[in-house]
């Protein structure tokens, strides 16, 4: 039996959904309605398009609707926007900018509505020069500004994955940029330990980062907008660009008797089916499972709303697929950095009570003998059971593979030991016979098996005992900087200064990256020593106070992280033994 469809909404889920059941069935009848002119664009690509980038505005079109009634043979029907859902009736109001209103009846349904960006009731806000970045229109008009040579100063409100991307676009065409988050940090899916890397880019490369403080009010003064926050600091630009996240664009779907979240996202099953028969959801306004915590929650990512709208298909097709869950993966590029994450961080482990473990490690991108190798900091973690629960990555190069092979762990329920025993590509000028991901397995297995007492440095104010901070780096290194109160011992002299440690003591180890504290600890124990290593070593521990407010000279001079004291010698990551530059 010939059957009808209707999708309600372009872009990821929908056409997707909709280019998967053609393939599934050539004689269903399917019609896609898009509110607005485009149904399929690289809504990830509008903020390079906008820096100039991505040089042509139709590189951005992924898919028109004259190729997807050629290819397809879909109905698509632009400026056509749902308005109503009646089941009972098994119909949909539509109303169209060329013939007003009409009814369409059908016998499945596939809702993909996506998300509108948040325009709070702040004051002022309706000023012309106050604009988000959703969908191409919007495209167009931060374009046309930015393009006019009167425009000079931009302020991004929110530090999500838009807001940081609009503020390096901005400034890479030459504009001053201010970005203002009302949270502690920027980025909200990694923890303060390693999105301060990102924030520390940011400032490297002159936006002035403004964090814990919000938006009290806008006041249009004509060329410019007046901005001021919550602290009742005041701020000028001509151009605003709100991105403090979306909402689920559900609100025709109120009086459906469709089930809505808290929050007006779509609720559905893991056949992506609503409460409704033969109605379905996907894309940034349906709940997800969490893949982690089992929770529900919204993840608004491409990704995933392309595989739901094929999903979706696959069930109106008769093919029985599910959807289990979303994981969050996801990167940014921040000017010389990539910052990748996947799974849960620390904050949402919390909140669900799940108890976990951390490690950090600071690799190179390849063999340390090789040029070129570029560091990176990885962060895992994982259950007292071993089981991968999230990674963080951020470096210049290599991060977003070591992420991807974390990610597909973790969808495959993967342990720690399975990072040990996973076989990598290797040569030199790609990675190290011991792979990044490697080595964070050996580090996790470690602290598991009990062979490594590891803290974080958040821990280290919550001991209780009477402890002493042990420094096993080189002098010279200890004599650059250090953490108020550690003695200094280096690894390599340890053995013969063990009468200057205190046997009653709790022994603090840190070094510069993790590796030689743990080689410490390994010497102590054998000798009755009580000791804990902190994960990450001094050079997780040199961000942790990062200052968006200092200077930017003051930023750009400070060393890089593998450097000893001096520019004649550094530190292999490897092995951690300074050596002649």
């Amino acid at each position: 039996m010939k059957k009808k469809v209707l999708i309600v909404g372009g872009v990821a889920g929908g056409a997707s959904a909709a280019a998967r059941l053609r393939r599934l069935d050539e004689d269903a009848e399917i019609i896609l309605f898009e509110r607005d002119d485009y149904i399929s664009f690289a809504n990830c690509g509008l903020p390079y398009y906008i820096g100039g980038v991505i040089p042509r505005r139709d590189y951005l079109l992924v898919q028109t609707p004259e190729a997807m009634k050629k290819r397809f043979n879909i109905d698509v029907r632009v400026n056509n926007e749902v308005i109503d859902l009646r089941p009972e009736e098994k119909k949909v109001v539509v109303k169209a900018k060329d013939k007003g209103v009409y009814e369409e009846s059908y016998d499945y349904i596939i809702l993909s509505p996506g998300a509108k960006a948040l325009r709070p009731n702040i004051p002022g806000i309706d000023s012309p020069r106050i604009l988000t970045l959703r969908n191409i229109p919007d495209t167009d008009k931060i374009k046309s500004m930015v393009d006019d040579k009167n425009v000079k100063r931009a302020i991004i409100v929110g530090g999500g994955f838009v807001g940081v991307e609009m503020a390096e676009n901005l400034r890479e065409i030459g504009l001053e940029v201010t970005l203002v988050e009302a949270a502690p940090h920027i980025l909200a899916p990694f923890d303060s330990d390693m999105v301060v890397l990102g924030e520390r880019e940011l400032v490297k490369h002159g936006i002035q980062l403004i964090l814990q403080d919000g938006v009290n009010s806008f006041q249009d003064q004509g060329s410019f907008v007046e901005v001021t926050l919550n602290s009742e600091r005041k701020l000028e630009a001509e151009l605003i660009v709100l991105a403090i996240g979306v909402t689920p664009d559900t609100a025709f779907l109120r009086d459906s008797g469709i089930e809505l979240g808290p929050r007006g996202h779509i609720v559905v099953n893991d056949r992506l089916e609503t409460n409704l028969p033969q109605v379905y959801a996907v894309g940034d306004a349906i709940e997800v499972v969490d893949y982690i915590t089992k929770g529900k929650t919204a993840i608004p990512l491409a990704g995933p709303a392309n595989k739901q709208g094929r999903i979706a298909a696959d069930n109106v097709a008769g093919l029985n697929s599910t959807y289990r869950g979303t994981q969050g993966t996801s990167i940014i590029k921040i000017f010389d950095l990539t910052a990748a994450s996947t799974g849960a961080n620390e904050r949402t482990l919390q909140r669900a009570n799940i108890p976990y473990h951390v490690v950090h490690t600071h690799p190179l991108s390849h063999a340390s003998y090789y040029p070129g190798g570029a560091p990176m900091t990885l962060k895992l973690i994982f259950s007292p059971e071993g089981k991968i629960l999230g990674a963080q990555g951020v470096g210049t190069d290599g991060v977003d593979k070591r992420i991807d092979v974390i990610a597909t762990m973790i969808g495959l329920n993967g342990t720690v030991q399975d990072l040990t025993e996973a076989e990598l590509a290797y040569a030199p000028p790609y990675s190290s016979a011991k792979d990044p991901v490697n080595m964070a397995g050996y580090v996790a297995e470690n602290v598991l098996s009990g062979i490594a007492e590891n803290i974080t440095w958040h821990d280290l104010p919550n001991i209780e005992e009477d402890y002493l901070l042990v420094d096993v780096r080189t002098s010279r290194e200890y004599a650059r900087d250090h953490v108020e109160g550690a003695i200094n011992i280096p690894l390599d002299e340890l053995r013969d200064r063990l009468d200057e440690l205190d046997r009653e003591k709790l022994l603090v180890l840190y070094c510069q990256m993790g590796l030689r504290g743990y080689i410490a600890q390994r010497i102590l124990k054998p000798k009755g020593y009580r000791s804990l290593n902190i994960t990450g070593g001094y050079l997780t521990h040199s961000v942790l106070g990062f200052d968006p407010n200092a200077a930017l000279d003051r930023e750009k001079s400070k060393a890089t992280p593998y450097s000893c004291c001096e520019d004649d010698v550094e530190i292999d990551p490897a092995t951690q033994t300074v050596r002649e530059k």
